[in-house]
């Protein structure tokens, strides 16, 4: 069992940066590979961003490629999503997730946590 807590959302301007982290718990957290999704208003949940259990493999939605990184430290049980450039179709609710594999957690995901509100203004 893996409870995942998202936090570092706001409200910014466009432009701007933001760094989102998502603190996971239990011991195994090194053996998950973790992803980023988020939900804009009316919208379907959608993948941001994907990475494997080592780091060494990362994917990315093309609407963010060049200006989203995601990262993780397992010694601390958290992963990151460093989001710089950011415009208002950014917006929206953005949830961390984990999985067995990078391919599970950018499709089925096990775990979800409960979301952090990123607003970008213009």
């Amino acid at each position: 069992q893996v409870q995942l807590v998202e936090s570092g959302g706001g409200l910014v301007q466009a432009g701007d940066s933001l760094r989102l982290s998502c603190a996971a718990s239990g011991r195994t957290f090194s053996s998950y590979a973790m992803g980023w999704f988020r939900q804009a208003p009316g919208k379907e949940r959608e993948f941001v961003a994907a990475i494997n259990w080592a780091g060494a493999v990362r994917y990315y939605a093309d609407s963010v490629k060049g200006r989203f990184t995601i990262s993780r430290d397992n010694a601390k049980n958290t992963v990151f999503l460093q989001m710089n450039s950011l415009k208002p179709e950014d917006t929206a609710v953005y949830y961390c997730a984990a999985a067995s594999s990078i391919g599970d957690v950018r499709s089925t995901p096990d775990y979800w946590g409960q979301g952090t509100q990123v607003t970008v203004s213009s």
